[in-house]
């Protein structure tokens, strides 16, 4: 099978592949192990069909409990469904609001979105269920020691929760720091198409300004983001080692593993 790092998914979106990424120390993660992805409540008979054939044998979802609800997941028989929220509540990151909610908060002031976002990336670093949810996380990928059996993690948009996701496994295996940005801002690109056109919506039925720059911070990643949560990590616990040792309970033993698990 190919290796591609963006799955074409019929009714998926951002759905993509880490393997491929080169550490720091010479070696690569390996292709159908890891598999990121945005909510997997439209995938088709073909796309189930497709995730069977790679090689999906557990499912990570990082959603709140409303979230599953409006848009539960579709998963092929045989994979193990492991629901381990990041939020206590709802989705902090708005994702799956609705246009009413958004209106209601979004439409006056042009940096609320923006705001929302570094606080929501600041949560995912300090909250307790967040960081419950990336140990059981990580825990899941201490279990994945088939050759070619991979696991798939998501939330509803595939790039905060998510991406905080990506950034603890790749850290902990030894990827260079500006590939896992790269990684991260690769949103950017993959859910270029929706971005587009929830925007362009949003502006021809009358929308503010203001609501059209929200909706673009909400739906987007960006370099700031990603450094609140990399300053609190460094400031508040020592730095990424640290905080994958002492706050998420990876031991020296499961970082070798780890390695072994997912490394060439």
């Amino acid at each position: 099978m190919d290796n591609d790092r963006i799955l074409d998914v019929q009714g998926g979106v951002n759905f993509r592949e880490l393997g491929g990424y080169a550490t720091v120390d010479g070696h690569t993660v390996k292709w159908h192990k890891l598999l990121r992805t945005a909510g997997l409540a439209n995938l088709t008979p073909s796309d189930l069909q497709r995730l069977t054939d790679y090689g999906v044998k557990t499912d990570v979802d990082f959603r709140s409990r409303d979230e599953q609800k409006q848009a539960p997941d579709k998963v092929p028989a045989g994979v193990t469904y492991q629901f381990t929220p990041v939020f206590p509540a709802d989705d902090e990151t708005d994702a799956s609001a609705s246009q009413v909610q958004l209106e209601e908060r979004f439409s006056a002031d042009n940096q609320a979105g923006y705001r929302h976002m570094l606080n929501v990336y600041e949560q995912m670093v300090t909250l307790p269920s967040a960081q419950q949810a990336y140990h059981n996380f990580l825990a899941e990928l201490l279990k994945n020691d088939g050759d070619s059996q991979s696991v798939l993690f998501h939330c509803t948009a595939g790039k905060d929760r998510t991406g905080l996701a990506a950034f603890f496994v790749l850290s902990a295996l030894g990827v260079d720091p500006q590939t896992i940005r790269h990684d991260y801002l690769m949103t950017n690109q993959t859910s270029a198409k929706h971005i587009n056109e929830t925007t362009t919506a949003a502006a021809a039925r009358g929308e503010t300004a203001a609501f059209v720059t929200n909706i673009r911070a909400l739906y987007t990643v960006n370099n700031d983001y990603f450094d609140t949560a990399m300053r609190l990590i460094n400031t508040q616990y020592g730095g990424t080692l640290d905080y994958l040792h002492d706050v998420l309970g990876l031991s020296r033993g499961d970082l070798q593993t780890l390695k072994q698990l997912y490394l060439d």
